[in-house]
């Protein structure tokens, strides 16, 4: 299939060019929490949905990390950026490691947020149904931000997370996607790769943890590091955004 250039939104003007990737709960506006706190003079923020997402709910498509990583290209094409930096959030996280490999020196640095590894992520058989059952059952996509937030937040919040979920994601894309990042591991691609790399993770995020981070991504990329946010789970955007902005800011520009 070929690439398209996804809905998408652009803040900032400054001349650091940066692709925010969302992940499997979220569509652009997951990152709205953010944006009203990032440097729009020192960089130019590109927000784009999935196929399957938000204002591209009924693209047709594979759903798949190198479809997705064929449209963000052709996004940066279409924009005009001949080298950008990636930030993604859980299975962006992974998605902006196949743009990484798919657009060669073009991507100046990366960073994750909670993110997927290039191996994907194993399941045990009640942890796979869980996962997979959250493309028809809002319980389980419940369920599952309940448990990747430490059991600790408000029951009102994690009810809006649900509903945004479910409204902003097609069913058949949102399940396809979980195949493509648990289930897609290309890790031998990244290993030894040089591009700086901030891994965030939420100290409350049981499943994409520090040590998930230290026993994958800290292996196969030299030059990458690790933060800690102590008050955040999987949802650093929504549970600690000030915090989040700086580290990720204070990375791209160092």
């Amino acid at each position: 299939m070929s690439s398209v250039v996804l809905p998408h939104d652009v803040r900032g003007s400054g001349p650091h060019r940066v692709i925010a990737l969302h992940g499997w709960f979220g569509d652009r506006t997951s990152f709205s929490k953010i944006q009203p706190y990032l440097d729009g003079d020192a960089f130019t923020y590109a927000f784009p949905d999935y196929r399957g997402y938000g204002e591209a709910r009924d693209l047709a498509g594979e759903f798949t990390l190198a479809e997705i990583a064929a449209d963000v290209i052709a996004l940066a094409d279409k924009l005009g950026w001949e080298t950008f930096s990636l930030v993604g959030h859980s299975m962006g996280g992974t998605a902006m490691q196949r743009v990484m490999l798919d657009a060669p020196g073009r991507v100046r640095k990366l960073v994750g947020v909670s993110p997927v590894p290039a191996s994907g992520v194993p399941f045990d058989e009640q942890g796979w149904g869980l996962f997979a059952g959250a493309a028809e059952e809002p319980a389980n996509r419940r369920a599952i931000i309940d448990l990747t937030t430490g059991n600790r937040l408000p029951a009102r919040w994690l009810d809006e997370m649900v509903d945004a979920s479910v409204r902003n994601s097609a069913a058949p894309a949102f399940r396809a996607y979980l195949d493509a990042w648990a289930g897609t591991d290309f890790h031998a691609e990244v290993e030894g790769n040089a591009t700086p790399a901030l891994l965030i993770a939420g100290a409350h995020d049981p499943a994409l943890s520090a040590d998930v981070m230290r026993g994958t991504w800290l292996q196969w990329y030299p030059n990458a590091e690790l933060l800690v946010l102590t008050d955040a789970g999987h949802y650093a955007i929504d549970e600690t955004p000030l915090a989040l902005v700086s580290a990720l800011e204070r990375f791209l520009t160092a």
